[in-house]
């Protein structure tokens, strides 16, 4: 894979003018294609199998009627202190309001309160529903202005008016103050880290390239496919981060290679041919672990893993391709020019050239002596090279601080509690949020998240009987706050009612309340041999919760599997992926440990925003390991490639740590706060899911980048020593040789064309 990547990097740097024209071209075409699509829509959350999910598919069958309507909204009034929003004045307010917007614009009806008694007990809090012909993303900007003016009306009459329902949600728009400024941050770190203007703007280039690209072909794709906003802003927030990364990863990789003498083109090639065959591995991690995520069974899971994994795809293909052929435009520009080899540096480059290449056995014995030892550079060492000294002198400290610290960071996971967040989860400054707030104040908690009992009398022999014997035990379950009278389908073999509990939706009593109706309605499908489901928004999300729950630990066990094998075969080592999926589990643990901090205990949550504390988001679980697991291993990847490059060439363990974090660990620094940048730059958006995402991301990358990669990993590699490249005789021949080093480069490219690590003088190891 190294050659072959090697020559599609020189081809791209001598074709730079086809490959950039075509890429050109793709992207006018995406952007094309994004302009010309219809606007996609927003859809619930499903899960089949489910028995909430069953029930709406029921529902779907015998009320086709009900499940064809349009958006919703609630228009709810409050009178004024000390009076009722019964009284005269008030309701002539009332009425009037409501008058304004009948026959209005996409409107199919609005309801009388007075007449469906929709008002409080208290007589100061009422409700109207109005429904509309079209979905909430299909709603003209004048049917959505004529409801919050008849709101205003309402409101100059003297009235409190909040608006609640789907009629005013809005697809989430990336491109916020938060974003921008995520990008600045990246752009500020690219310069520091390759010290080049040209070479940072390169890197941003392309991977605005590949984004638009992915955006654009997400949104021409999202009718046909039913893709939603989110999809299409995980996909920007993935792809802008990788992006990022990979270009950064080649490009110093290409730096390295002409300050070490080579020509632009062979520079290319080589950059290519190393740093990206470790981008191919780090991007096929990403995209098979998004790509698995369509295993959970959730619709909209498979959609947003679909999506990411495109993004990441067209990242890495950018990277291999567009990178090289901007190298060609702007070769000079990116890194200084050929620097030529002192003469101490032309014997040792032709000494080592000459040698016989070596690569060590698995079967060798660990201590052997080893020839080629690879050095250290010369001058005053770097930061990484002097904090993995540090580490290589005080091992087991480091190890213990950075373990522990992660342990305690993680021990707020235990109390992980699952959800989807509704209208409660916004900011009091919506009036979504504040229409909630009322009707949980006039009507309960439990009225914003009514459950819904369908009863299936198809099979049983008395219709009225059964629904009335379901009325009666859905009443007496402890919880219930109030059951509707049932409504009938056409066919009369199928009943609906619904029973409000008495707490929030997203409470664990209502959760408690789900099981025990269904539990209390078994026997009278014992009794009766009618079909009874319970169903609603809250029950559904419940179900997708408990889902989620028990498809983690298979999820887990399925990733931590790929990564020891994947590691495995790249490092042709045992205990280095082991140690990389004892790691990842510490990051992604750490990681959930700050979700549950922040999402249900409220710490920090000013900071990013959060007014209302509860369970966290239900797939960001998943979502999170998934997305994680590819992107540590981006860093575990790129810092120990150049650790392995050294050790198959001669240099001792410790000396190969050195040589990692002298070569990648300030790279591997830059991209991990490039993409922490990008993930926090999500977090001022309005949607929970996208800030949880955000948030997520943002500090698993953190742990993983800085904790483990950083800290951890040099410790434990310090211990094992040569162990730690050890692989099992039968593996070594078993398991496919993919050389991510590019120890084939050193024997199928021109003796010429640089002067190898080999030729830097040694320092010692171990002292400062």
């Amino acid at each position: 894979m190294v050659t072959f990547l090697y020559r599609i990097g020189r081809w791209a740097f001598r074709r730079r003018r086809l490959v950039g024209g075509l890429w050109l071209g793709v992207l006018v075409l995406a952007i094309a294609a994004a302009g010309m699509a219809p606007e996609g829509k927003e859809e619930d959350l499903s899960m089949p199998g489910t028995e909430s999910q069953k029930a709406f598919d029921l529902l779907d069958e015998r009320f086709p009627q009900s499940n064809s309507q349009g958006a919703e909204a609630r228009l709810v009034f409050r009178a004024p202190d000390g009076q009722r929003v019964t009284a005269r004045e008030n309701k002539a307010a009332v009425e009037d309001t409501l008058g304004s917007l009948d026959g209005g614009d996409q409107v199919a009806s609005a309801t009388d309160p007075y007449e469906t008694g929709a008002v409080s007990e208290d007589g100061t809090i009422a409700y109207s529903t109005i429904t509309y012909t079209a979905d909430a993303v299909d709603l003209t900007e004048s049917a959505k202005s004529a409801l919050e003016d008849a709101a205003s009306q309402a409101r100059d009459a003297g009235l409190t008016v909040e608006i609640g329902g789907s009629a005013l949600d809005s697809e989430e728009e990336p491109g916020g103050t938060t974003e921008i400024i995520g990008v600045a941050v990246a752009a500020v770190v690219l310069v520091l880290a390759l010290g080049s203007l040209v070479a940072a703007g390169l890197s941003l280039l392309t991977a605005f390239v590949g984004v638009a690209i992915a955006f654009g072909l997400v949104s021409a794709l999202a009718v046909p496919l039913g893709l939603t906003s989110t999809v299409a802003i995980l996909a920007l927030m993935l792809g802008l981060a990788v992006g990022i990364d990979y270009a950064l990863f080649i490009t110093s990789r290409f730096r390295d290679e002409r300050a070490q003498g080579s020509e632009p083109e062979e520079a290319a090639g080589r950059a290519v041919g190393t740093a990206g065959s470790a981008v191919v591995f780090a991007g096929a991690t990403v995209f098979i672990a998004l790509v698995g995520l369509g295993v959970v069974g959730i619709p909209e899971l498979t959609k947003m893993g679909m999506g990411g994994a495109g993004a990441v795809a067209l990242a890495v293909l950018v990277a291999l391709t567009l990178v090289p052929a901007l190298f060609g435009f702007f070769g000079n520009g990116v890194s200084p020019a050929r620097a030529k080899p002192r003469a101490w540096g032309r014997v040792l480059s032709r000494a080592v050239r000459e040698a016989p290449s070596y690569r060590r056995s698995g079967s060798e014995r660990p201590g052997s002596e080893r020839p080629h030892p690879v050095p250290t550079a010369a001058g005053r060492p770097g930061l990484g090279t002097r904090w993995a000294r540090f580490v290589l002198r005080r091992p087991v400290a480091v190890l213990m601080i950075a373990g522990l610290g992660l342990g305690a960071v993680a021990l707020p996971a235990l109390s992980l509690e699952l959800g989807l967040p509704g209208d409660e989860s916004k900011s009091v400054e919506t009036t979504q949020r504040r229409a909630y707030d009322l009707l949980s104040e006039g009507f309960g908690p439990g009225f914003n998240g009514p459950l819904t009992v369908v009863v299936d009398t198809s099979e049983s022999g008395d219709t009225r009987a059964t629904t009335n014997l379901v009325v009666k035990t859905v009443r007496g379950v402890d919880g219930v706050a109030s059951v509707g009278d049932p409504v009938l389908s056409r066919t009369k073999d199928t009943a609906v009612l619904t029973a409000v509990p008495r707490t929030a939706p997203n409470s664990g009593e209502t959760k408690d309340l789900v099981h025990a109706i269904r539990g209390a309605v078994s026997g009278v499908e014992a009794d009766t041999g009618a079909g009874i489901l319970v169903t609603g928004t809250t029950a559904m999300n419940i179900d997708i919760s408990e889902a989620m729950s028990d498809a983690l630990i298979p999820y887990l066990t399925v990733v931590i599997g790929l990564a020891v094998l994947l590691l495995m075969v790249v490092f042709r080592s045992v205990l280095v992926p082991v140690k990389a999926a004892l790691g990842f589990l510490l990051s992604v643990g750490a990681a959930f440990g700050v979700l549950v901090a922040v999402f249900q205990w409220g710490w920090a949550a000013d900071l990013v925003g959060i007014e209302q504390t509860g369970p966290v988001m239900s797939l960001m679980p998943i979502l999170v390991i998934g997305i994680v697991f590819g992107l540590a291993m981006d860093y575990e990847v790129f810092l120990l490639t150049r650790m392995r490059e050294a050790y198959v060439h001669g240099a001792s363990p410790g000396e190969a740590v050195v040589n990692g974090f002298r070569h990648s660990g300030r790279v591997v620094a830059g991209a991990a706060i490039i993409m922490i940048s990008v993930f926090a730059g999500f977090i001022g958006m309005s949607s929970p899911t996208i800030q949880t995402m955000g948030v997520g991301l943002a500090a698993a990358v953190a742990f993983d980048a800085f904790v483990v990669r950083m800290a951890i990993a040099p410790a434990v590699l310090a211990l094992l020593g040569h162990r730690a490249w050890w692989l099992p005789r039968i593996l070594n021949r078993v398991l496919p040789n993919v050389d991510i080093e590019g120890e084939a480069l050193s024997r199928q490219v021109p003796a010429s064309a640089t002067v190898p690590d080999a030729a830097v003088p040694r320092l010692p190891v171990g002292r400062d």
